[in-house]
């Protein structure tokens, strides 16, 4: 097939942007397919958490994904307080090693700052075009794309779907999207308050259901229902001001008067996903591949990891040097994450029944929480902190486990260990001198970076690691004779042949 691009992604979003960003990185010629003429504005999510923030620092974005002159501090914390159910007795900061532990960045924020990094680094961003069919032929994907001129074929190496729960890349590529269906109706939308000063602030929980107010006393406020009482008869029925402040009042028993509504959806507890996440040569990512009750903000963040995780993978295919079984461990690794979130989110709506029945079971978790090793566990899958990946090397303390941020002394000067990652491309570490092991590497310098460094302070607890491009640790040296011969092993592994 004569291609037209490389990879094609379906899906504008801050997980399609980050993706083609990360693509477009590597040289891989991408194109983003987006089905709205122009960006919304609208954030649904606003929460990004410590592995994301770690991650996107790896790229350099960190900074740019806050918005305003205050910025959150990457010194440690006391406490981060977060909630679990909707019980605010959790603290991040013990499964922190590098922070921030969490940062505000409105979705539509961090979604513009994706498409500019995209853009500028060579991706095409093709607004307006709607996708209607996919076809993988075996050397490639037909795409019919629907646009303003008309109907037009699209001919690429590769498609991602990330155009979102009801993706019809998943749909064409038969993938069946498995999970529990919906037991609650939920409400959300921007208003004017009439009393913001008098309306519930936050979260609050009734007989009745919940409500969240994120209350804008000089503009407009974010408000969201829950009801427990059933799902929404007509999931598709547009949301009126009417329904929604009668929502607002039934669950508060008070007058909740409002105007001017703005991005009025309605959402449920649906804890789906996507069974695979490759079929051929069409891959999926965000919540085309995974979706669920938005508690404690892991959807974004779940997307996010998945684009960082495939760009890299993927542009090794595009480019020829990919091991042959390299794109499969996006799948291998990523839908374990997912699958764990959807079990703690489905547990935490479990914990939200606003029924006075599980009024004990909610206080009896609250104590629970309050044990460290309870708090860590939990604390470790919500900041996506205790993600660790099947690397091959089950006896390495580090494989598979990301490498926090170090301060480092090399030749040129000191520099964070994240920003030798900036460029995606692999890391072989050497801390202790090993010109054994910087030889070995030697021969994968186009994809492979060998840096000579003394850690300042905190040292690195091995003499050597390789790093992924996603800052995953691949090995370590165990400090004996077999060094040389499993490194070699690992960059055969995860960076190909030479």
């Amino acid at each position: 097939m004569v291609r037209d691009t490389d990879v094609a992604v379906v899906g504008g979003g801050p997980v399609g942007m980050l993706l083609a960003a990360e693509l477009a990185l590597h040289g891989v010629r991408t194109t983003v397919l987006e089905r709205l003429p122009a960006p919304t504005g609208e954030s649904k999510a606003g929460t990004l958490h410590a592995r994301t923030a770690q991650t996107l620092n790896r790229r350099g974005l960190l900074e740019a994904v806050q918005p305003g002159p205050h910025r959150a501090s990457p010194h440690p914390h006391r406490q981060v307080p977060f909630h679990f159910g909707g019980i605010f007795g959790l603290d991040l900061a013990p499964v922190v090693e590098e922070f921030p532990a969490m940062l505000g960045s409105p979705q539509a924020y961090a979604e513009n700052v994706f498409a500019r990094r995209a853009h500028q680094l060579g991706a095409e961003i093709r607004r307006g075009q709607d996708v209607t069919a996919v076809e993988d032929t075996g050397d490639g994907v037909r795409l019919t794309v629907r646009g303003a001129d008309g109907e037009s074929e699209l001919r690429a190496g590769w498609v991602v779907g990330c155009d979102g729960v009801r993706s019809t890349v998943r749909k064409q590529a038969g993938i069946p999207f498995s999970g529990t269906l919906p037991t609650i109706s939920c409400l959300m939308g921007e208003v004017e308050l009439a009393e913001p000063h008098r309306v519930p602030a936050g979260w609050q929980r009734t007989e009745r259901g919940w409500t969240i107010f994120w209350v804008n006393p000089y503009g407009r406020s974010r408000i969201g229902t829950y009801d427990f009482r059933g799902p929404h008869p007509d999931r598709h029925s547009p949301v009126t001001l009417e329904e929604l402040r009668g929502e607002a009042e039934r669950i508060t028993g008070r007058r909740v008067a409002m105007s001017s509504p703005q991005w009025l959806t309605r959402f449920s507890d649906a804890a789906l996903q996507a069974e695979e996440y490759r079929r051929g040569r069409i891959l999926l990512a965000g919540d085309a591949a995974h979706v669920h009750f938005p508690a404690g903000g892991q959807g974004l963040n779940t997307g996010l990891q998945d684009a960082v995780n495939l760009g890299w993978k993927l542009a090794a295919e595009v480019n020829g040097w990919a091991p042959a079984e390299l794109l499969d461990t996006y799948h291998s690794e990523r839908h374990p994450v997912a699958a764990e979130v959807l079990y703690n989110v489905r547990a935490q709506v479990a914990l939200m029944n606003p029924d006075p029945s599980a009024d004990a079971l909610r206080q009896l978790f609250g104590e629970l929480m309050g044990m460290k090793e309870v708090n860590a566990y939990l604390a470790g899958m919500v900041s996506g902190t205790s993600t660790v990946y099947s690397v091959g090397r089950p006896d390495d303390p580090m494989a598979g486990r990301f490498v926090h941020d170090l301060r480092l002394k090399t030749e040129q000067g000191p520099v964070p260990l994240a920003s030798l990652l900036h460029a995606g491309r692999g890391l072989l570490l050497d801390t202790a001198g090993r010109p054994d092991l910087r030889e070995v590497a030697r021969p994968w310098a186009d994809r492979v970076d060998v840096v000579s460094a003394a850690a300042e302070g905190e040292e690195l607890p091995a003499e050597a690691v390789l790093l992924r491009p996603d800052g995953y640790a691949a090995w370590s040296a165990q400090g004996g004779a077999a060094d040389a011969r499993d490194l070699e092993t690992a960059l055969l592994r995860w960076f190909g042949t030479v």
